[in-house]
């Protein structure tokens, strides 16, 4: 096991259970069915080091491993994700002697990330506070669901430095906004702020700074209380639906509803329809 700063608390009650971690670089806490993830660099703005990519994959498996049915993604400090470490980058460069260094191992574990948070069948919220720039913007859009504080910014900004954009924002930011204005701020590398990333459909809700995280955990915890296998199949429905033809979407439609209907939360869903009653879903 690499070496980390790890601290574990287990507090039981009889309708309570927390654990609460910290990894080199990422703080984890689970309670009431939710991971909540806080990327934990704040003197570097929550730049994505290659440590920070190895802690993220930890703390998602560790979510996964824990059955968590929501998981939240945020940062600390004055930031979400400033995107890459530049930092790292130039002392890779120095000890390889290739500038993009960087770009080999650590930017594969980035994208082993952000396959796992689109492959994991359960809601992945990103609560974006501060900073959220570059590959910062492409974790937030890999996750299903993004709401942000009013004083958040958005920003692509790899062509500032002369780089091409990576972590899938090439193909998330388009299905968000549209391609005009997808080549606009790849092109430019300009700044939304978070009302006119509301705007455009690039995000989902905009929140006071101090009311952020109340906010992230009162919507995970409703998408934690949602039938989960539903909401996975949902995710697998969209994560096709680009490169699927109708006939072959409509079939996929098909096999997920198949697979739901023998779902105990559908019969839950049914039952609590017919008796007037609140659903409470497994997530099984």
């Amino acid at each position: 096991m690499r070496k980390k700063d790890f601290l574990l608390f287990l507090l039981y009650s009889c309708d309570f259970f927390c654990i609460i971690m910290s990894f080199e670089t990422v703080n984890y806490d689970f309670r009431n069915d939710v991971a909540t993830i806080q990327m934990n660099r704040p003197e570097a703005l929550n730049a994505l080091s290659l440590q920070l990519s190895l802690d993220l994959k930890s703390a998602f498996e560790k979510a996964i491993a824990d059955k968590a049915r929501a998981i939240v993604l945020t940062g600390s400090g004055r930031a979400f994700c400033s995107g890459g470490d530049l930092r790292e980058m130039q002392t890779m460069w120095k000890k390889e002697g290739r500038m993009e260094a960087f770009l080999d191992e650590p930017l594969k574990a980035l994208h082993n990330v952000i396959l796992l948070i689109r492959e994991t069948p359960i809601p992945f919220l990103a609560a974006v506070n501060g900073v959220c720039a570059g590959a910062g913007t492409n974790f937030a859009l890999a996750c299903d669901l993004i709401i942000a504080a009013e004083d958040a910014s958005f920003n692509e900004a790899f062509v500032r430095i002369g780089l091409s954009p990576d972590c899938g924002g090439t193909f998330f930011l388009p299905h968000a906004v549209g391609e005009k204005l997808a080549s606009e701020l790849f092109m430019t590398g300009g700044t939304l702020d978070a009302r006119r990333a509301a705007e455009i459909g690039m995000i989902n809700r905009v929140v006071p700074p101090d009311s952020l995280m109340e906010e992230a955990a009162k919507f995970a915890s409703s998408l934690a209380k949602a039938p989960t296998g539903s909401i996975g199949r949902i995710k697998r429905m969209l994560n096709a639906s680009s490169s699927n033809s109708l006939i072959e979407q409509l079939d996929l439609e098909h096999e997920c509803q198949l697979e739901s209907g023998k779902s105990d939360d559908f019969r839950e869903g049914v039952s609590a329809f017919f008796e007037k009653r609140p659903p409470i879903f497994t997530g099984e």
